[in-house]
């Protein structure tokens, strides 16, 4: 063979080796950047609410349990309080602020590697996958068997303080971790956002079999991605202005580091037409907007929407107008990334099926239910600042409904508005 014919071989770039040439250590790598990333906001957003006035040797243990519910994970909450008295408590929360900066490590470090590829294997996909899963299987174990304590509350001098050394009723409450359930729902956590993220990559490669369907649904679960981001950033513009205006640095950094996105993405669903139950009562809560406060704050369970929230105060509806803008702006993004054969009726139609699971998927990791107390001889809460409760329960299935109505709408209004943006597929004339 000639040095010519040698010379003219295709060579095929770095950036196109096999994902199993990656091997094990960029794997070690993405789960430890992941756990320590969750961790260390965790850690900074519970330091800012004052966890680290827990009894000695509690901190950890809470962080590590903020970690596990961040992925889905189960803790079980426990208490006791002598022979005549008892501890009763409950909670499920997600704090999203460490769920999302964990999905964002794990997008970034899984596709990585799969960067300028045109077609993946399956197996090849699969295989990369797996070693991922493999070492979040025994980071979520570690967590899971770290993520447990019991302690002491005290209840504080006066008549309750009184009445329970009395009694030898002090409260001890304990937590931990149902381990194969968080297990499973880390797995399924996992799974979820190496999908998501294969998904919203255009530069990521697909199985040959499914690049038919990449035109329809990539750009609508890239507008989506958007649409929440979007919502998170604004909510953090928000806070930080709140926190330089009227001071509680504090108050307002646990807020961010721990439950920024939850309340971004309840604006987002209220803003669409979403209807929420809830009530907060007690000692519970973080900083949170005084018009969402005196809603929530009754002795009842409320309803949550912009109408009770306009009825307490009139820039509520501002809500509507940011989803609205805010979700256009989705639609032109998703019509600009697809191909410019498809058709307005079938932007309307991918960007309502992306947004009803948008919906369904805030919908059910933003609720709230948490709940504790102490009572003796079995009557019920003392109070005394011992016990509370916080809800937050949508109406999921008219939510879902709504977003859809929505995404069809916007869907066909920004087809034609972004006719001056050429696309993908279109010639230069």
């Amino acid at each position: 063979m000639s040095p010519r014919i040698a010379s003219e071989r295709p060579v095929a770039a770095p950036s196109a080796r096999p994902v199993a040439r990656h091997g094990w250590p960029l794997a070690l790598a993405v789960v430890l950047a992941a756990t320590v990333a969750m961790a260390a906001v965790a850690a900074g957003g519970l330091w800012a609410a004052g966890a680290t006035d827990l009894p000695k040797g509690a901190f950890g243990p809470v962080v590590l349990a903020t970690v596990v519910t961040a992925v889905g994970g189960t803790v079980e909450l426990s208490g006791n309080a002598g022979e005549l008295a008892r501890t009763n408590a409950g909670l499920t929360a997600v704090p999203l602020s460490v769920t999302l900066a964990g999905a964002l490590v794990v997008a970034g470090g899984f596709l990585r590697p799969l960067r300028h590829r045109a077609v993946a294997g399956a197996r090849e996909l699969a295989g990369w996958a797996a070693r991922l899963a493999v070492l979040w299987l025994l980071a979520l174990i570690g967590l899971a068997l770290g993520a447990r304590h019991t302690f002491t509350v005290n209840v504080g001098t006066g008549v309750l303080g009184d009445v329970t050394d009395l009694l030898d009723a002090s409260p001890k409450v304990g937590f931990t971790t149902d381990v194969p359930l968080t297990v499973g729902f880390g797995l399924l956590w996992l799974a979820g956002i190496l999908l998501l993220a294969l998904l919203v990559s255009r530069g990521a490669p697909l199985p040959g079999r499914l690049l038919r369907f990449q035109a329809s649904v990539r750009p609508a679960a890239y507008a989506m991605v958007v649409l929440v981001l979007a919502y998170v950033a604004l909510a953090l513009v928000i806070a930080l202005v709140t926190m330089v205006t009227r001071g509680q640095a504090k108050e307002t950094l646990a807020l961010v580091l721990l439950g920024l996105p939850n309340l971004a993405w309840l604006a987002l669903t209220v803003g669409l037409g979403a209807t929420w139950d809830g009530r907060v009562d007690g000692p519970f809560g973080l900083p949170v907007p005084k018009v969402l406060a005196e809603v929530l704050r009754t002795p009842d369970v409320s309803t949550l929407s912009v109408r009770t929230l306009v009825a307490h105060d009139g820039r509520a509806w501002w809500l509507v107008g940011v989803a609205a803008v805010l979700l256009l702006a989705a639609a032109l993004v998703m019509v600009v990334r697809s191909p410019a054969r498809i058709r307005p009726w079938q932007h309307a139609v991918h960007l309502a099926v992306a947004l009803a699971l948008t919906m369904l998927t805030l919908c059910l990791t933003v609720r709230v239910s948490a709940h504790y107390g102490l009572s003796l001889f079995g009557l019920g809460d003392l109070g005394g600042g011992l016990s509370g409760e916080v809800l937050l329960r949508p109406h999921l299935w008219s939510a879902v409904g709504l977003g859809a109505l929505w995404g069809l709408v916007a869907g066909f209004l920004g087809a034609p508005a972004a006719r001056r943006v050429r696309r993908r597929g279109e010639v230069a004339a």
